[in-house]
């Protein structure tokens, strides 16, 4: 469940932050769109949507990276 709050969460960051690069572009503002793409706040909503991914993939490891194979 809290998997799911954090990525809709992310996902609703990043459709913001697509929402003001699609003003840029609109506006005309090409260097500014691609310093938002580049560098800025959509860099850091899709690496953060990525992070979120990431460690949903790695599966059940535990603090030695070792799979659990039983219940303690």
């Amino acid at each position: 469940m809290k998997y799911a709050q954090q990525t809709q969460a992310a996902l609703d960051r990043l459709d913001q932050s697509l929402a003001q690069l699609r003003g840029l572009i609109k506006r005309g503002d090409n260097a500014a769109a691609i310093r938002f793409m580049e560098e800025g706040q959509l860099k850091e909503r899709f690496g953060e949507l990525q992070n979120i991914i990431t460690i949903s993939s790695t599966g059940n490891l535990g603090a030695s990276g070792m799979s659990n194979i039983r219940t303690l």
